[in-house]
């Protein structure tokens, strides 16, 4: 069986036009892998990091911190611009020492650990149902759940799940927004439909659920599948293939993990095989 240092040294995806759509500023780390396989990276930017419309409800719980038993931080996003708001009301990280955290991703945890924040939960999971397993076990059982309070600093729109299974079990979940994702101003969309419609593109990479709605905004569309057709579609992880499904797309690519390396590579141990 290839190793990824042999797959890199044979450049599966030499030759192969990839469209990724993560926010440009995230998009550098996934890019330089595809690369690394010998891939042709065409970024389309489908959403924009930018802060939320009001601080109001992030600043009342920075504030309040000693009122929280937990810390649930879903994303790099969301550690970036809690601490950022954290540091801004002059607050300390010190302050989070007095609760529980919990990580979704490796890569979350890594930036925590960076800012000096322990981490005590990372899910084997990366999503909401993943999350809630994994909290229930690090407590000792459903039950233990109840009387608890969580704060989750996250996108302004994002699933209910997580905040939703907290409440049913008796616990006090606190959703503030800490950063929104919107579309960009001007994407370049004359050229990436100059490609798709000359058959110029061999995959598309989706990263979240909203890149695939709003990739599909972009273009003026809630069926991709004639838009795509004959490209190979790659998803993070099930919730965005479940998206991709509402937009008329099938997923071809869907990693054990649900990371962007894992995404990278299970992208290019598919052209290997083809």
């Amino acid at each position: 069986m290839s190793t990824e240092a042999d797959q890199i040294q044979s450049q599966p995806l030499r030759g192969r036009n990839i469209i990724i759509t993560r926010a440009l500023a995230q998009a550098s780390e996934f890019a330089a892998v595809l690369e690394l396989f010998g891939a042709r990276v065409i970024p389309c930017p489908t959403i924009e990091i930018v802060e939320p419309e009001s601080f109001a409800a992030l600043d009342e719980a920075i504030d309040h911190l000693y009122g929280y038993d937990w810390i649930v931080f879903t994303s790099v996003n969301g550690v970036e611009h809690f601490l950022r708001r954290l540091k801004a009301r002059e607050h300390d990280v010190s302050e989070l020492d007095d609760l529980r955290v919990c990580a979704i991703g490796d890569a979350t945890a890594e930036k925590l650990r960076a800012a000096q924040v322990h981490v005590d939960v990372i899910p084997d999971e990366f999503k909401a149902e993943g999350v809630f397993a994994a909290l229930v076990r690090f407590v000792g059982g459903q039950a233990a759940l109840a009387g608890l309070s969580f704060l989750i600093p996250r996108a302004a729109v994002a699933r209910s799940y997580l905040p939703d299974a907290l409440e049913e079990a008796g616990a006090r979940a606190d959703v503030v927004a800490a950063y929104r994702t919107v579309r960009p101003q001007n994407p370049d969309i004359a050229r990436i439909n100059a490609l798709l419609s000359a058959g110029a593109i061999d995959c598309i990479a989706f990263t979240s659920s909203s890149t695939v709605t709003n990739f599909a905004q972009l273009f003026d569309t809630n069926d991709l599948a004639d838009l795509l057709k004959g490209v190979v579609v790659a998803c993070i992880g099930d919730i965005t293939a479940k998206t991709a499904f509402e937009h008329g797309l099938h997923t071809d690519i869907l990693p054990s993990e649900y990371t962007i390396p894992a995404l990278a590579r299970s992208i290019a141990s598919h052209f290997a095989e083809t």
